[in-house]
């Protein structure tokens, strides 16, 4: 074997595994010294009691996703000759049905698991006795959290991590990768533990799938948007362990376990009732016939773009 089929393929492109480095590389720096310059400006939104508690979220996700998007597109650009629109972040061909498909199947999906926790478990719930200004305002701010958070996550593990590796015709590959960088990130979360991140990595095979369904985001994002808002916002239910972006849900949650079935302190994302239900929406979409990729989007993802 040649030095140069080390680094380059038939196609004369950078290998997909370097690419990923590339893109790694850059991000990790890009990232690094954001969180630098942006550090004083976000602990002192931590501190102010009087700026919304959810609002260090918002800006940290955006500064997130934006390098995401960013190294991403220049990635495609210099390593692939690739136009912005392949990265699946654009107006394409069916963005639109796309998003409100996924958006319909992110909320079905966690209303599957709940009524699992509430026929099997000792989970139910009641109406928030809060002023309706107040739920309201919740319901608008965790839109804007959780739509900028589910953007970043999206944007960086399917977005060109996972779409380069599909490139060289790698894309379960990528999937399972990208799944298990999903989940190990998340164990930091508060009550974290052992099913969660097995679920957490789970929900990263769902979205995944979601992305080879459309070869765009727009679908994986609403997923990923209505899966949290819904569980937040709605149900009142802890997000991953988090409690500070939801005040004042619609709902209220009485959750009393057993841990496994309802994930009680962690949310439902802790439980095995999430899991039946993200084994069977990836069921469902990955057969779904109405789901299917623009000619435009089909050609800049398939192997040998």
């Amino acid at each position: 074997m040649k030095t140069r089929d080390i680094f380059f393929g038939v196609d004369a492109k950078l290998r997909s595994g370097w690419r990923f480095s590339v893109f790694v590389i850059f991000y990790g720096l890009i990232s690094f010294f954001l969180s630098l310059v942006s550090a004083p400006f976000l602990f002192s939104l931590a501190m102010d009691e009087s700026m919304p508690r959810y609002l260090p979220f918002a800006v940290g996700g955006f500064f997130g996703l934006a390098p995401a998007i960013l190294i991403g597109w220049l990635c495609g650009k210099l390593l692939e000759g690739l136009p912005f629109r392949a990265l699946g972040v654009w107006f394409t061909g069916g963005w639109l049905k796309h998003l409100i498909i996924g958006s319909l199947i992110g909320a079905l999906t966690l209303g599957i698991a709940v009524a699992i926790g509430v026929v099997f478990g000792n989970l139910d719930f009641s109406f928030n006795s809060a002023e309706t200004s107040a739920i309201t305002q919740t319901l608008l701010s965790s839109l804007l959290v959780f739509g900028v958070a589910a953007a970043f996550e999206e944007a960086l593990f399917r977005g060109y991590i996972l779409q380069t590796f599909a490139r060289s015709g790698l894309a379960w590959l990528a999937i399972i990768l990208t799944s298990v960088f999903f989940g190990a990130v998340h164990l930091g979360n508060p009550n974290a533990g052992l099913l969660s991140t097995l679920n957490t990595a789970l929900a990263g095979v769902w979205f995944g799938v979601a992305y080879l369904k459309t070869r765009d985001l727009w679908f994986v994002w609403g997923l990923h948007l209505m899966w949290n808002w819904t569980q937040g916002a709605i149900f009142g239910i802890e997000v991953s362990g988090l409690t500070e972006i939801v005040h004042s849900p619609l709902l209220k949650e009485s959750d009393h376990g057993p841990a496994w079935l309802t994930g009680e302190n962690y949310g439902i994302e802790a439980s095995i009732a999430c899991t039946i239900a993200l084994i069977v929406s990836t069921i469902v979409i990955y057969f779904m016939p109405l789901l299917k990729p623009s000619e435009e989007m089909r050609k800049l993802s398939e192997p040998g773009a």
